[in-house]
């Protein structure tokens, strides 16, 4: 049998239906298999069973289940086991083969081309059934660019933003492997270098490439055939230039796979961005300076941020990885543009985020009366913002930051509930606000004298963002032209 490719393995190893805990295909074939070894008819057995040879072709090609009894009976005529029958995988290669094309043929895909069945043979090539599956993938993987809709993605984001709460965004695995690898080229402490950061690609058996031809819908792009990075020479001023890198084979110590769907893609993002984080802020490190902060009630994302060298946004997320696990502080993030939309947000301090009917936090629009919005109207931005936020769900206090990126200013809050904020410098401000949000009459209708004189009378035109009628980006990697991926690497590839 010919090497199946990628996409032919995975049929070929995908597990049986689960329906009644019996995968008939892999049953059946299991038994002729055993029937033609011993050299039987279908009349022979069916003869041996006391059954029409009618139902035993059934049996065989999956059409039919048979009763406990009925599989004791067919075990003894074969000279074999009811566990033997009942193995999950295949009996050989070309079995496993025929049931994968049997499988699609019976799935969503055949049925809704409205295409005929097609009778598998011993005839039948091994190449002509690989052809056959390697269409049905093609075709099933369309389908799944085109039901990525933005409402799948957001409700794949909100399944992630409570698997991260449930575990408090904290992720010891990952910590473990950033640990192992910062152990292995010897870093005792402190900022971890760009140097520190080459030495462990090449630990990982990597060489960096700086080019100027990086396709322009990545970041970096990893040749895995020739242990290669490839990164920009032009980096940019609001990025870390040890990111991309940490990023490029943060993907390969986690095992992540070409991600199977925007669900996929999603967690392996976020497992990417917390292993860089790992790495940049040891845990033990900043631990240790986080609970010294503790201890003297000046906990500060400022400090964080000066003493691993890192931005303002990393140094908070990192905070949440361990303020709950390792200081028992609840916290919520939140990442807002300035037009109110919020781009990233996690909690488990019971902060009440607002959300869509899908539970999606991300692309709503946060409280004016929030830190997050309030920051962008202050002068100083040089100076963190601090400020309490009566809410219907308690009160919180929150310091935040303005950043700058090519997509304009966006704010980075990190806040906790008010018996929390104690730990933290900052706590003797005197701003407040209150947030009545979700009622409208907070911040979302008009007050009421405004909108009589004015309702009816005006017409603005709406600064319509040009991704508002876009598609979700398709592909593997959503966003990629993997085309220009592939020509990039064969242009850079040294066999070439």
């Amino acid at each position: 049998m010919v090497n199946a490719d990628p996409l032919l393995r995975s049929a070929l190893s995908a597990p049986p239906p689960a329906e009644h805990g019996l995968d008939a295909l892999t049953l059946g074939r299991r038994i002729r298999e055993l029937r033609t070894t011993r050299r039987m008819t279908l009349d022979s057995l069916a003869t041996a069973i006391d059954r029409a040879p009618s139902q035993v072709s059934m049996i065989e090609n999956g059409n039919r289940e048979p009763r406990l009894s009925m599989l004791r009976t067919i075990a003894t005529a074969l000279g074999t086991t009811v566990d033997d029958l009942l193995k999950p995988e295949a009996p050989s290669e070309r079995a496993a083969l025929e049931i994968a094309v049997e499988r699609a043929q019976r799935g969503p895909v055949f049925t809704a081309l409205g295409l005929a069945k097609i009778r598998v043979s011993r005839a039948t090539s091994d190449e002509t059934l690989q052809t056959i599956l390697t269409l049905h993938h093609e075709i099933e993987r369309l389908h799944r660019e085109r039901a990525a809709t933005p409402e799948e993605a957001r409700r794949a984001n909100a399944q992630l933003r409570a698997t991260m709460r449930a575990r408090d965004n904290y992720f010891p695995e990952l910590e473990e492997q950033a640990l192992e690898l910062l152990t292995a080229v010897g870093h005792s402490g402190g900022p971890v270098s760009h140097q520190v950061v080459a030495d462990m690609a090449t630990h990982l058996g990597y060489s960096l490439h700086y080019v100027g031809d990086l396709p322009h819908s990545t970041r970096s792009v990893t040749d895995k055939r020739n242990g290669r990075i490839y990164l920009p020479t032009a980096q940019s001023a609001s990025r870390d230039s040890r990111t991309p890198i940490l990023q490029a084979f943060a993907s390969l110590l986690c095992g992540h796979d070409e991600p199977g769907n925007y669900a996929d893609f999603l967690r392996q993002r976020v497992e990417t961005n917390y292993l860089t984080a790992a790495i940049l802020l040891p845990e033990k490190d900043t631990v240790r300076l986080l609970t010294e902060a503790k201890n003297l009630r000046r906990i500060s994302m400022e400090d964080l941020r000066d003493a691993f060298s890192v931005s303002y946004e990393t140094a908070a997320h990192r905070f949440t990885n361990l303020a709950t696990a390792r200081l028992g502080i609840p916290v919520h993030f939140m990442k807002v543009h300035e037009s109110g939309t919020i781009i990233k947000a996690y909690e488990n301090d019971s902060v009440r985020f607002p959300s869509d009917a899908l539970g999606a936090v991300e692309g709503t629009t946060v409280c004016r009366s929030w830190t997050a919005r309030t920051v962008f109207d202050v002068p100083d931005r040089f100076s963190p913002w601090y400020q309490y936020t009566d809410t219907p769900s308690g009160t919180f206090w929150c310091t935040s930051r303005i950043e700058k990126a090519k997509e304009g200013e966006y704010s980075v809050s990190v806040g906790v509930p008010f018996e929390h904020v104690k730990w933290f410098r900052g706590r003797e401000t005197t701003n407040r606000a209150v947030s009545l949000c979700p009622d409208e009459s907070c911040c979302r209708r008009a007050p009421d004298d405004l909108a009589t004189r004015w309702a009816g009378q005006s017409w603005p035109a709406a600064r319509t963002p040009t991704s508002l009628l876009a598609a979700l980006p398709t592909g593997t990697f959503p966003g990629v032209d993997q085309t220009e991926v592939y020509q990039f690497l064969e242009s850079h590839s040294p066999t070439h």
